[in-house]
C-alpha cells in the first residue's frame, strides 16, 4: 500500500499526540484543568485515527465516524452513568476527554448522514452547471432516509427521479464520489444514437446557444471547446455541452474501462443489457432493477455510465441541489443546481 501526503500528516498527527499525552501532567491544575499537553494530546491522537483509518482502509468516511460516534457514545454514556459522585470533576481524564468529543461528534454524524453533506466538484464533467472548484451541498434525505454504511433505505420519502443531479459511490472504487445527472431509471431504455439521447422514445430536445470554452482540468492555460445546448429533457432544462466530430461513445475509453474492470473482476451490467455500435456512433441500454443509468452533462468530457455500468441504488448518496461556496468565482455562491 502506497502511503500519500495524507497519511503521513496523519501518522505524524498521531505519534505527536501519542507523545503529548505519555509527557503530559495527568493531574488538574487548581484551575480544574487538565494540561495543554493533554488536551492537544487527546486532539491531536484523535486526527491522527481518523485520518490513518480513512486513508488506510476501504471504509467510507461515515463507517468511520460511525465508529467514532459509538466509541465516543460508550464512553459518555460510562461518564455520565458509572461515576459515583457525578457532582464532581471527572479525575479520569480518558473518560473525561472522550464523552466531550461525543456531543460534537455525534451531531456532525447526524448531520452529514441524515440531513445534507458537502462536496467538491473535482472536474468539468458537470459543465456548464457545475464548474471545477464549485463547493455544494447534497440532501440526504430526499431519496429516503438510509441505514449508515449500509445505505438500504430506510423510511422511504422520495424516489430517483430522471434529469436530477445526484451524487453517488463510483461502483468500481466506492471510497470514490461521482457526481452526474441521472438519465435513465429502473425499467428505461436509452439510446444514445449521433450525439441525441432518447428514453422511452422520448428525444431529448437539445437546442444550440453558441460556443462555450473553459480552462482544461490539467492546464488552466490551455482552454476547451464545445457547442454549447439548452436541454429539455423529462420536465427539466438544463445545459448540456457536445464537441463536433466526437462519437457517442469514446471507443478507446470504453475498452480502457473494460480492461480495468475485468482485472478488478467487476461486473459493470453493460454486456447483458447494452448494444454498442462498433464505431462508437451509438448504444443502447435497459437499465436494470434498482439501479440507473447517469451521464455528465459534458457529454463528450465525462467518463459516465456509457463506460463503466449502472449505478446501484444502494451507492446513491444523494440529490445536489446548491452551491455554497467556489474560491475562484465568488459569483457562483447561492446558485441553485438544475
Amino acid at each position: 500500500m502506497e502511503l500519500n501526503q495524507i497519511t503521513y500528516a496523519a501518522i505524524g498527527a498521531l505519534i505527536a499526540g501519542a507523545i503529548m499525552l505519555f509527557s503530559g501532567s495527568k493531574q488538574r491544575t487548581a484551575e480544574g484543568e487538565w494540561s495543554s499537553a493533554l488536551q492537544w494530546g487527546y486532539l491531536l491522537l484523535m486526527v491522527g485515527i481518523f485520518g490513518v483509518l480513512s486513508s488506510g482502509l476501504a471504509w467510507s468516511f461515515t463507517a468511520i465516524l460511525l465508529l467514532f460516534t459509538v466509541l465516543t457514545g460508550a464512553v459518555w454514556t460510562w461518564s455520565k452513568w458509572g461515576r459515583q459522585n457525578k457532582n464532581s470533576l471527572d479525575n479520569n481524564h480518558f473518560r473525561d476527554y472522550m464523552a466531550g468529543f461525543f456531543p460534537i461528534i455525534g451531531v456532525v454524524f447526524v448531520l452529514r448522514t441524515f440531513i445534507a453533506e458537502p462536496f467538491q466538484i473535482p472536474s468539468s464533467s458537470m459543465r456548464p452547471g457545475l464548474e471545477k472548484g464549485d463547493f455544494i451541498l447534497v440532501n440526504k434525505f430526499t431519496y429516503g432516509i438510509r441505514v449508515p454504511v449500509l445505505n438500504n433505505v430506510l423510511i422511504p420519502i422520495g424516489k430517483v427521479a430522471r434529469g436530477d443531479v445526484a451524487v453517488f459511490n463510483f461502483p468500481v472504487d466506492t471510497k470514490v464520489n461521482y457526481i452526474k445527472r441521472i438519465v435513465g431509471v429502473p425499467g428505461d431504455i436509452i439510446e444514445y444514437k449521433d450525439k441525441i439521447l432518447t428514453v422511452n422514445g422520448i428525444v431529448e430536445h437539445d437546442k444550440s446557444i453558441g460556443e462555450y470554452r473553459y480552462p482544461d482540468d490539467n492546464d488552466n492555460q490551455q482552454t476547451q471547446t464545445a457547442e454549447h445546448f439548452q436541454a429539455a429533457f423529462d420536465g427539466k432544462s438544463f445545459g448540456v455541452l457536445k464537441v463536433e466530430d466526437v462519437p457517442s461513445v469514446d471507443v478507446r475509453t470504453f475498452n480502457a474501462y473494460q480492461n480495468r474492470m475485468n482485472e478488478l473482476d467487476f461486473a459493470s451490467g453493460l454486456a447483458e443489457n447494452c448494444e454498442y455500435s462498433e464505431d462508437g456512433s451509438s448504444f443502447k441500454c435497459h437499465v436494470p432493477e434498482g439501479k440507473y443509468f447517469a451521464m455528465g452533462d459534458n457529454r463528450d468530457n465525462s467518463a459516465d455510465s456509457r463506460y463503466w455500468g449502472f449505478v446501484d441504488d444502494r451507492l446513491i448518496v444523494g440529490k445536489a441541489f446548491f452551491i455554497w461556496m467556489n474560491a475562484g468565482n465568488m459569483k457562483r455562491i447561492g446558485n441553485s443546481i438544475q
